[in-house]
């Protein structure tokens, strides 16, 4: 199974579960979230509620109102971001 498709196959309800790990630390059976762990499980989330949820309602979303807006030249410029695991941060 590729990482397109477990992502497809994720429910709202692992999806909860997922974001309760990530949040406490701790899975719903009290069993600690290992930092690789929760990295994965960032991404999932990240990677479901891009396909489910909208913009407002997603992890790291923030509000910039109508002056952030009106300070730009162009609306038409975004922001990209890189995903950069600890292994790879090292190498740099």
């Amino acid at each position: 199974m590729d990482y397109q498709s477990l992502i497809d196959t994720l429910s709202p309800d692992i999806v909860a579960r997922l974001r309760q790990g990530i949040e406490t630390g701790r899975w719903p059976d009290g069993k600690p979230v290992t930092p690789e762990q929760r990295e994965h499980s960032l991404q999932a989330v990240i990677a479901w509620e891009q396909q489910h949820l909208p913009q407002d309602q997603r992890v790291g979303y923030i509000d910039k109102g109508k002056k952030a807006g009106a300070s730009r030249s162009s609306g038409s410029e975004t922001e990209q971001l890189r995903w950069a695991s600890q292994h790879e941060e090292s190498k740099e």
